[in-house]
């Protein structure tokens, strides 16, 4: 009878299982290597062409998803990186205005958030890298007196779909998003 031959391990072991997942709390879960951050109304940024002191400024993405520069015009920015939206402004200056343009662009003020329901000054607020919903409430000036501090539902819109659940305190927030902290019932 023939016996299967047998397979070594593969080198650099000993190998343990993979670690549970983390509760995603009904969104995707938050990977160490964030995708590019992603245009939308509201946003304002610094745009350099180097050499065109005329171009040069800061501009904010209108309501409609867009940039308005000179010689170029409008330029759509909506859900777009800030790598993307350089290109696509060298592109345009390259036809016809600017022979080799160098363009960065970059977040001057990100668009801000919204925070409902039960906080002492619901609103909207400018958003600071790394704030997490605990942060974000402190800032509308903490929790009312009737505020269920467990159920705390955050509202993110990403490209193509809303995506809507309850989150914990510690859930990291991003521009734009909407956190609405809802009544508990005695």
């Amino acid at each position: 009878m023939a016996q299967a031959p047998r397979m070594a391990a593969p080198r650099g072991g000993p190998y343990v299982p993979a670690p549970a997942p983390a509760p995603n709390y009904g969104y995707a879960a938050v990977s160490p290597a964030a995708p590019a951050y992603t245009l939308d109304s509201g946003d304002k940024l610094r745009v350099v062409v180097f050499g065109q002191d005329g171009i040069t400024n800061s501009y904010t993405v209108d309501a409609g998803g867009n940039v308005n520069l000179p010689l170029i015009g409008t330029v759509p920015a909506r859900g777009t990186s800030t790598q993307h939206l350089a290109k696509t402004i060298a592109d345009r200056l390259r036809q016809g205005y600017v022979r080799e343009p160098h363009v960065t662009v970059e977040v001057e003020a990100y668009r801000p958030f919204f925070i409902l329901g039960e906080v002492t000054t619901p609103g909207q607020y400018p958003y600071v890298a790394n704030m997490t919903v605990e942060t974000a409430v402190a800032i509308a000036g903490g929790f009312g007196a009737r505020a269920a501090k467990k159920n705390v539902e955050l509202t993110r819109n990403a490209p193509g779909q809303q995506m809507r659940g309850n989150v914990p305190l510690n859930y990291p927030l991003l521009p734009g998003d909407t956190i609405v902290v809802k009544e508990r019932w005695f």
